[in-house]
């Protein structure tokens, strides 16, 4: 079987992505407004958590490579669409690491 973590976090990006419109795509003003998920598709998704995993509640190995991790976290730190609050916490989590 498939990583039961990655099925459920398909499951709610597309819970989470606009529903489909009836508007053609070429009046769209911006590829970002493009709606990709029906809403069969959706309930289809609401059905599959809420049936095959407990609502979406998987549970975590917690087996997390901490170069990873590291890595992330840098990544928030110099990223600047980050918020300084995201920053700050980054930068906190990379000294208690002592990265």
């Amino acid at each position: 079987m498939s990583n039961p973590g990655n099925i459920v976090g398909g499951h709610k990006a597309n819970l989470n992505n606009p529903s489909t419109l009836l508007i053609i795509p070429p009046l769209w003003s911006s590829i970002d407004q493009y709606p990709d998920t029906s809403e069969e598709s959706k309930q289809h998704s609401k059905e599959v958590l809420n049936q095959e995993f407990n609502g979406g509640n998987v549970e975590s190995s917690g087996d997390k490579n901490p170069n990873n991790v590291a890595g992330g976290l840098k990544a928030t730190v110099n990223n600047p669409q980050v918020s300084q609050e995201a920053k700050d916490s980054a930068q906190e989590r990379l000294k208690d690491m002592g990265a």
